[in-house]
């Protein structure tokens, strides 16, 4: 039997690729490292034009990674976030351990327009910095042929 779901709608075309993603987002992972999405009010200046950009910050709970140990990379329309830490000190002799050498992978999927334009690590915070401009407003008349029967 056919799964049915939102985009099943014969008014909706061609977003079968935005089901797939809507799908791969919902298998999300163990809710670590905990982040932050928000929304910055901006103007950005580009060509000499005030164009209305909207700016988005994400932010990763990081403390304990260095820069060398966290990697930011874009996949197609994916944003992936992985960090690597790994147990070196085999000297120390813990009574309680609760900070442990951990990996991760977070992953965002941007939408179409959306793009990285910064990355910082400060104070055990991972901040990265996106725009969205405002796509062209595009109308086109199609002009309705007849037929000769």
């Amino acid at each position: 039997m056919a799964r049915m779901s939102l985009f099943s709608s014969p008014m909706l075309l061609g977003f079968e690729e935005m089901e797939r993603l809507i799908d791969r987002v919902g298998k999300g992972g163990d809710g670590y490292p905990p982040y932050n999405i928000e929304r910055i009010a901006a103007n950005e200046v580009a060509n000499g034009d005030a164009e209305p950009v909207e700016r988005l910050r994400i932010t990763l709970a990081v403390a304990g990674f260095k820069r060398d140990q966290l990697d930011v990379t874009l996949e197609e329309n994916q944003l992936v976030i992985r960090g690597r830490q790994e147990d070196d000190d085999k000297s120390r002799q813990y009574i309680h351990r609760g900070i442990a050498a951990r990996q991760f992978s977070r992953s965002f999927v941007l939408a179409e327009g959306i793009e990285v334009k910064s990355a910082e690590l400060s104070d055990g915070l991972l901040c990265i910095d996106l725009v969205r401009r405002e796509p062209d407003r595009l109308v086109r008349k199609i002009e309705i042929g007849a037929t000769k029967m």
